[in-house]
């Protein structure tokens, strides 16, 4: 879709007031919206075509992973915003919905792109049913301007309408969220990011031909239920990008030799390994800004903190289908029954036969570890997901959770980002099965062998063994 197309898109989603907009638009009078910039909104959790700048100092615009970049008008030199906080339906995954909080129709909000020097003036109308405010995490402004309820300013009553205005003074990647009910409105998905381009060319940025950006975010939505538990502090069971779980979540693309750039900020309650396969990338961008060429080095791992950005540069120069995963092995998983016992090695035939007759559907799990899971069919409570999931050209990923893959391809036009499918491999350069002759099995020494060591459980509190507290 071209930028005068989606821009009529986005015109006509709003006076249809689609998406979370039609949710409490009666929370807002008419009246107090006269004079406001365009109210935007979005329906879909796709990624959308980068947002070429109609008016303003030019740049190469960022493509927001299963997001999109919300438009803007021009005031007198001034860019103005309208960000609406509101409740939304967010698509999770295939076949998972969740009643998100958000902004214009989404959660996270639409990437908010801006450059440096830009005078910017951004109205936040809140349409959620408790107080709100913004943070512009990250931004050197005026401390009126940080967003923080009760500190710097009032908070944003439900049906009002705040201004917030000040210059992007430094280049970089940044992110906006909540600074009251912090631990509820984060739990529901409000945030959003944004990136301040360079003014001029700038001697520690790189010019990229693909820019990507997204959030690390996170959920605890009980199996069958939509809304997520705002309680938890750690052991969350949906682990997303930009409110997306594997499969879900896009796949990045880019043409053979073509530099690209990841711009990610982790506002989970954890920090994320975020692992690249088959290729070495540099730290080009921190939440400071741009890095020092002199501290920069080859990496295939970022850790994220809570609270920070990061921003990555490699070369795609390897063609293939290339993971890209937290390291954390149980936040590629989507839920999971944390208290399932481990059953690897137990022999459960009987114990199924026994339980099959008073639960006819029981089935065994983990005797053999549990990748079986992501090939099971087992019926499923309604409105979750599998634990593993999504199928390859070669069988089941057995993921979940943050994971995609980066599609490399020489065919791959300039400013495509359509998905280009799985790799066709050339011949001979996949890993196969060996047809000689196996080696003979390994067997265990007996127990009773003179210097074999068995080791034996011993319950807590029984003598000898176990914590007395």
């Amino acid at each position: 879709m071209d930028n005068n197309k989606r821009r009529e898109f986005f015109k006509l989603a709003g006076k249809a007031g689609i998406a979370g907009g039609a949710l409490a638009s009666a929370a807002v009078a008419p009246a107090a919206m006269a004079g406001l910039p365009e109210l935007v909104s979005q329906d879909k959790p796709d990624t959308q075509p980068p947002l070429t700048p109609p008016n303003g100092r030019p740049y190469n615009p960022v493509v927001t992973l299963n997001g999109w970049t919300l438009p803007w008008r021009m005031n007198q030199g001034v860019k103005e915003f309208h960000l609406v906080a509101e409740p939304v339906l967010r698509e999770l995954g295939p076949g998972m919905v969740a009643h998100l909080w958000g902004y214009n129709g989404q959660s996270p909000g639409p990437t908010i792109e801006v450059v440096e020097g830009d005078k910017v003036r951004i109205f936040v109308t809140n349409r959620l049913p408790e107080a709100t405010s913004v943070h512009w995490h990250g931004q050197r402004l005026p401390c009126g301007m940080d967003g923080v309820s009760g500190l710097t300013q009032k908070s944003i009553a439900p049906g009002k309408t705040f201004v917030y205005e000040f210059t992007a003074r430094r280049p970089g990647t940044f992110m906006y969220h909540p600074h009251a009910d912090e631990m509820t409105q984060l739990a529901m998905g409000m945030m959003g990011m944004w990136v301040t381009h360079p003014r001029q060319k700038h001697p520690l940025i790189d010019e990229v031909q693909r820019d990507y950006c997204f959030l690390l975010n996170a959920f605890d939505i009980e199996p069958g239920a939509k809304t997520p538990k705002i309680m938890t502090m750690l052991d969350f069971n949906l682990w997303c990008w930009n409110s997306r779980v594997f499969p879900g979540i896009a796949p990045l693309v880019a043409r053979q030799h073509e530099r690209v750039r990841i711009r990610i900020g982790n506002l989970t309650m954890t920090n994320h390994p975020i692992h690249l396969h088959g290729h070495e990338f540099m730290i080009t961008g921190t939440d400071g800004g741009p890095t020092p060429k002199s501290a920069r080095w080859y990496e295939i791992t970022a850790d994220i903190a809570v609270g920070q950005m990061r921003q990555l540069d490699f070369i795609a120069d390897e063609v293939g289908d290339w993971a890209l995963h937290c390291h954390k092995s149980h936040h590629t998983m989507n839920a999971m029954g944390h208290d399932v016992p481990t059953g690897i090695g137990v022999a459960q035939a009987d114990l199924t036969q026994k339980i099959q007759r008073l639960l006819p559907d029981y089935m065994a799990m983990g005797e053999r570890g549990m990748g079986d899971m992501g090939s099971m069919k087992m019926p499923l409570p309604d409105n979750t997901l599998p634990m593993m999931m999504g199928e390859g050209p070669f069988g089941s990923l057995e993921m979940g959770g943050m994971f995609t893959v980066l599609k490399v391809r020489k065919e791959q036009k300039a400013g495509d980002y359509s998905d280009p499918g799985w790799y066709q491999h050339p011949p001979g350069t996949v890993a196969h099965e060996w047809m000689g002759e196996a080696p003979p099995a390994h067997k265990a020494a007996p127990a009773n062998t003179p210097g074999a060591l068995e080791l034996r459980a011993v319950k807590p509190g029984k003598k000898g063994g176990g914590h007395q507290h």
